[in-house]
Parts: C-alpha cells; structure tokens; sequence
C-alpha cells in the first residue's frame, strides 16, 4: 500500500501504479488526511478486519483526492474535516458541483465534537460523521461497512427504480398515481402522451380536470370507497378528455397505505375501452332497433330452446325474456305442431329460408295469425346453429279480408238459393196440394193413414216456410216499404216476448232516445228481424238471463265508412239486441251469417235464421255487427238507414261542440283516416298535425308539446306501436291528454294490464259525433 508524496508527479506515479492491478471485488476506500500518522491509524484499523478485504488509497490534500476519484471512482471517502486547501465541507460541496459525482459515500472525521458542523457535513451530503477520539478500530470498520451497505442498497434500490421505470413505460396501459386531493404525483409516459403533456409536465395537475362532469360523482365515491377494506376496486367505464377526444377508460384501482394503515396515495392502471364501448353502443342501438319493430324477432337453437327474444316479441306474445329464454318455443306459441311447422322446419334446414301465414297463440291464450319469416343461420365453422324468426301480426288485416272474402260468399250463396227457390216452389206446392185434396177425397180414411197424410201436409208447410226464408236471404220479400218509427215496432217486440219469454227471462227495452229517426222499411221484415235475433238470444239463455233492447241515433262520417265495407256516409238508426248467455266462439263467429249453418239440435233450428237476417238488411241498405264473448253474452247490432232531413242534421251538426284553435296531433299509420279526421277537426274550428307512426309522433311532439293539446293516438302501428309511443309521450309530459283508438276492443285491457292510463279511448269505426263529444270532455279533465 502506498502513501501520497508531496509532489504531483509521485501522486500520479502512484495512482497509474494503482490502476495497473487487478480488478477485484474489495472495497476500494480514499483516506484524506494531511497528517500520515492518522492515515496509517486507519489503514491499520482495516487490514485487521478478518471478514472484508479492502484496497486503500491515500491523499494528503482536498484537490490530490478530487483528482483520484476523476481517475477511479472510491467506493467509500474518510476525510478529515480540516485540510491544508479546503474543509470537509467545500471537499462534498466540489464533489457534487466539478466531478458530479452527488451519490459517492463520504465519512468527515473531527478532532472535536460540534453538532453544528456534524448537522451541516450530513446537509451537504455526508453518509456518516465520526469523531477521531472516540473512533475504535471495530467503530471505524463498523461505520465503513455499514456506508458500503447504505450504498449497495441504494444501487439496489435503483436498479429496482429502473427496471420498475421501463417496465412501466413499456406498458400500453395508462398508469398514474394520485394523492388524496386528486393531484398526479406520477404517470407514465402513455398516459402524459395521452393527456397532452410531457411527464414532467404532467405531474402536479388535478385529475378531476381531465374526467367527463357526467362522471365525476363516480369518481369521488370511488375514492371515497378506496380508503376502506379492501382498498382495491374496478371501476365502471368511464369518460375522460385526452388530446384524442373523449375516450373511455376503465381503472383498476388500488390504494397506497402508510406505516400507519392511512390511504395517503392511490394507484391507477387504465385501459382505453374506447372502441368496445363504442361497439357495445352499436350492439346496444341495432337492439334498440329491433326493440322499436312492432314484429316478433327472437332466436331459438336446432333444439327450439329460445335464444334471443326481443321486445317486439314481448309486446306481440306476451311473454316477457326472462320468462321464454332457454325454453322450447313449442311449449309458448303453439297449440300443437302442425304439419305445416314440420315442414316449414325442414324447408329451412334445406334452403335456408322459409316464410310463410302461421297460427300462434299469446300468453293469454288469445289466437294470431303471423306472417313468419325463417332465417337459418350458422356458426363460424359453417354449421346450421340457429334459425332466425321475425313474426309480423296480420290477424287484423286477416280479418278484413275474411269480412269481404264473407260478404262476397254470402251474395254468392243468394244468388244460388234464389235461383233454386223457384224450383222447390214447383216441387212442394203439388205436394202440399195433394196430400189436403187427398184427406177431402178419402174422408173414411182410419186415423192412421189419416195422421200420415198431415205429417205430408205439415212438413210440406215446413218446406214453403223454408224456401220464403231462402227468398227473403236471396233478394228480400217484395213487401211495401213504408216511413216506419222504430219506436213503436220494439214496443210491439216487448209486449209479444213479454208474454211469450218465460219469466227467467228479464228483458229490458231502451227507446228513450228523443227524436229517433225514421226509417223506409217493410215493417213485416223487421218485426222478422227483430224475432230471429230475440228468439237466438231466448235459445243462448236456457237459465234465465237479461234480454236487452235498444235503438239509437246513428251517423256514419267517412272515417266510420273507410273502416267498415257495408257501411256508407249518412245517418242510421242503430238496433241493439245483446243478451247475457252463453254467448259464440271466435271461431264460429266468421259462420254464423252463412245459410244452413247452425249450432243447435236439427230438431230447433234450420241454420236460415241469421242468414234470413242479413239479406233483410242488406237489402235495406243496412248492415251488421256483433260482439261475442264465450260465458258472458252475445250483442247484434242492427243498423237501417235512416230518412234524410236535412234541416234536423244541420241542426244537429250545429249542435255538435266547436273547438277553440286547439292543437290535436293525429297519430295514425292510415294515411286516408288521417287526412279525413284532419278535415273534420278543421271544420270544427280544431288545429291539427298528423304523423303517420310512433316515431314521427314523439319526434313532433318533443317540438310542439307546448302547443299540442290533445293526441288522438291509434294502437296498432308500425316501427313504434301507440302502447310504447304514449309511453313515451307520457314520459316527457305526464300532463299529456291522450285518447287511444283501435279497432280491438280488447286493447282497452291492453293499455290497463301495461299501466297506461289515457282519458279516453275509441273504438274503430267511430263516428264525427262521438269524436267531437269526446274531445272537448278529454280537453275539460285537469291535466
């Protein structure tokens, strides 16, 4: 080991002497002290450490040690606090500022204890601070190696530092750490870049800055949440301003605990969910889309268990998904699988595609007629996987076509029994004749041949009574029609049934009906009108029940006639037979009118009652309804064209309530029913706008609801149907006045079952007179 001499040449022969020897792993230690005796005490104290090996340089001076440790860098400095050039304290300071060298260990040594100097040198930057006289050899190694220790933790520590550093910047994730006021106390370069800023820069800035306000109170909870077990949480996705625009993001939180278990900083990992959002907002609007389809949409396996079931499915069946998915469509929508379900299943299996008119049933069991579409569809590998069913409901428009599909049967059906009625005249009246001749020419006839010739007489009667009720279907009687006053025909009606009926019968007859108007009629015909249906009412009642009678004033506008075939503009006097028996299936009900159709024993009826009924009207120029509902009665309604006077319908119309420049919306997907009842209100001093769907409604009426006064909003609609659409309008205005209109009574129940409540509801076909005494009644109720 060799000791610094006193020129500059002997300290550089001595250092290059020093760096020409191996490298080892011993500790290299710079002894700084003027005095050599000192130097050689520490030197001494080292060599005799029998568990570290050491190499040791020597410096007289302040400036002889800076220029060692430009030329090797020491792993640990002992210098003394007093030197001839400078003091411990300039020495640190010159370290730091020439050489840069900030982390190199230093041990000051003093003659004297001063706490002033030992708090300054630990300032500066000294690792440790001994006094000479109190410094045993076991002290001095000890404070060495326990510097050495300090050092090669902090290298440790760095190194940790450093490769926590790269691993953190080499993340595609955003990581940042928070105090608890929200300000970034770290963030990696992805997440300063996605910001804006750079990472120095960054550091310091409130989070809150950067959140979405529609997302802040989420935040703070969040943090509020963190500081309790278990200190870890994933959030929600949520908004944030990057230099890209509103991103979205997703964290994974976890708080930072001190010493004490005291949440002081919280640490974040984001992820931008951005594009999957934005693909789950896609899902979420295409379902929106079939959501708003008044069709039936819905998946079902190869096994027939449901998959997929949409709202318009909901709405159409009845079923809601949680209560049809995983199940076999089979058990909720069909009676029975028919033939036709087997084959359409095999079409589509072998064509892909199906489509055709299906009968289904809905929860309450009530029937459907289903314009089905059938899609297979197939998995990734290209295997049959599912079949695709959108089902459009066309009872309605099947019904319409079943009413005039009927109306041309039954004149079909006129036609032939006028054309045979002749012919069974020719057939029967010398039948008749011969069987009375014969009981005059054989007066002593016995009794028996005798009650042989009437049984002939009287079923030859029967048969004349059957071809006039063929004859008045066909074409009508060729009886007078004369002006007839309803009025006293039911009352003749009453006083025959009264005496006739059995007493478990209750009849109730209503003609209060002031100023009911005339009609052109064969009063014989009608009286036969009025009997068949009051005689059918008796046969549905066989335990007693209430008979009811009652006519009315009756006027037919053009949107009652749009939406009924036999019906034509022009007042009528309506006729009102209902009774409370067993009342007729809604399978039966498309028959009832048709000749020789019959419910009852063979013995009781011929089948030619209703339909004698309906020629008789018709060929009055009049029409028919009925209503029917199994276990709760049956209600014929009659109609008659009524004698026009002009002067009593002018006065009527006058008496009809005006309105007062308010604003009605007409919400119907018929373009011909809103362009009538557009007119209509018009001429009753009403304002009107018209929209042909549920969309357009809400559309129109999210612009005008301060305007809009009252909506007329029809039920059955496409793309969004009236239920949802007055929901809908309800939503945004639940002072909002609604009248629903539909063609089924029993959307009434409809609008009760899903809560929607509207102040008044119409039946299709209505007339002007009832719209406008309903308008004004709707506009009276507070909002």
């Amino acid at each position: 080991m060799f000791a610094i001499g006193e020129g500059e040449a002997k300290t550089t022969e001595i250092y290059h002497y020093i760096l020409g020897g191996a490298m080892t792993e011993i500790a290299l230690i710079l002894l700084i002290d003027e005095s050599w005796e000192e130097r050689e005490t520490y030197r001494r104290y080292l060599l005799r450490d029998q568990q570290h090996s050491y190499k040791i340089l020597e410096a007289q001076t302040g400036k002889q040690a800076l220029l060692i440790c430009q030329q090797q860098l020491p792993d640990v400095i002992v210098i003394d606090y007093l030197l001839p050039d400078m003091d411990g304290l300039e020495f640190i300071s010159d370290l730091k500022i020439e050489l840069d060298l900030t982390n190199l260990p230093v041990i000051v040594l003093t003659d004297h204890g001063n706490e002033q100097i030992a708090l300054q040198a630990m300032k500066s930057g000294a690792a440790e601070y001994l006094i000479k006289k109190n410094t045993t050899a076991v002290g001095f190694r000890l404070a060495i190696q326990k510097v050495l220790e300090k050092t090669r933790l902090i290298k440790q520590l760095e190194k940790s530092e450093k490769l926590y550093r790269n691993l953190l910047e080499s993340q595609t994730d955003l990581i940042v750490r928070i105090d608890m006021n929200g300000r970034l106390t770290f963030a990696n370069a992805v997440a300063a870049e996605t910001f804006g800023f750079k990472p120095d820069e960054f550091l310091g800035h409130p989070l809150f800055q950067f959140v979405h306000p529609d997302d802040l109170a989420d935040v703070m909870a969040n943090m509020q949440a963190l500081t309790l077990p278990p200190y870890r949480l994933t959030t929600k996705e949520q908004r944030a301003f990057t230099v890209n625009g509103i991103r979205w993001f997703q964290w994974e939180v976890a708080a930072i605990r001190n010493q004490e278990n005291q949440v002081i900083e919280l640490q974040a990992v984001g992820r931008d969910v951005t594009e999957r959002k934005q693909a789950e907002q896609k899902i979420h609007q295409q379902a929106a889309l079939i959501d708003i389809s008044p069709d039936a949409i819905f998946v079902r396996n190869l096994n027939y268990q449901i998959l997929f079931w949409s709202q318009g499915a909901e709405r159409l069946y009845g079923w809601t998904a949680a209560e049809i998915l995983g199940k076999e469509c089979h058990e909720f929508l069909y009676e029975q699988i028919s033939p036709q379900i087997e084959e359409a299943f095999r079409t589509v299996l072998e064509q892909g595609e199906w489509c055709g008119d299906l009968q289904k049933i809905t929860k309450s069991r009530q029937e459907l007629i289903v314009s089905s579409r059938w899609t297979l569809m197939y998995s990734e590998a290209g295997q049959p996987e599912s079949i695709l069913t959108v089902d459009t409901d066309i009872t309605e428009r099947k019904r319409l076509e079943q009413q005039f599909y009927r109306t041309q049967r039954l004149e079909s059906l006129g036609i032939l029994a006028s054309g045979i009625a002749h012919d069974l005249n020719n057939i029967l009246s010398p039948v008749l004749t011969v069987s009375q001749l014969l009981l005059y020419k054989l007066p002593n006839l016995d009794d028996k041949n005798r009650q042989l010739l009437n049984i002939l007489a009287d079923n030859s009667k029967r048969g004349g009574e059957l071809v006039k009720q063929i004859t008045s279907f066909a074409r009508g009687s060729e009886g007078k029609q004369v002006l007839l006053q309803i009025k006293h025909l039911l009352q003749e009606i009453e006083q025959i049934i009264c005496s006739t009926f059995p007493k478990s019968i209750e009849v109730c007859i209503d003609i209060s009906t002031p100023n009911l108007f005339t009609v052109l009629a064969d009063p014989n015909q009608i009286h036969q009108v009025l009997m068949n249906l009051c005689v059918n009412a008796y046969d549905a009642m066989p335990n007693g029940g209430i008979l009811s009678i009652s006519a009315a004033n009756f006027f037919v506008d053009e949107n009652y006639a749009r939406m009924n075939l036999e019906a034509k503009v022009g007042p009528y006097v309506a006729i009102a037979v209902s009774d409370t028996g067993c009342g007729i299936p809604e399978n039966l009900l498309e028959r009832i009118f048709e000749p020789f159709f019959t419910t009852k024993e063979l013995s009781k009826g011929t089948g030619l009652g209703l339909s004698t009924v309906m020629g008789i009207v018709k060929n009055h120029g009049g029409f028919m309804q009925v209503n029917s509902e199994v276990e709760k009665g049956s209600k014929f309604c009659v109609y008659l064209p009524a004698i026009k006077q002009c002067s009593t319908q002018e006065a009527d119309d006058c008496n009809l309530p005006r309105g007062n420049g308010e604003l009605v919306m007409i919400v119907d997907d018929e373009a011909s029913i809103q362009e009538v009842t557009k007119t209509l209100l018009a001429e009753y001093n009403y304002k009107t706008i018209t929209a042909i769907n549920g969309v357009e409604a809400i559309s129109l009426y999210t612009k005008h609801k301060n305007e809009i006064s009252l909506v007329l909003m029809d039920v059955q609609m496409p793309s969004i149907d009236g239920l949802m659409a007055t929901r809908i309008i309800q939503h945004i205005n639940p002072s909002v006045k609604i009248i629903a209109i539909s063609g089924f009574t029993s959307n009434r129940k409809l609008l009760e079952v899903h809560g929607i409540g509207v102040q008044a509801f119409l039946v299709k076909p209505y007339t002007l007179n009832q719209l406008l005494q309903t308008i004004p009644t709707v506009l009276r109720k507070p909002g």
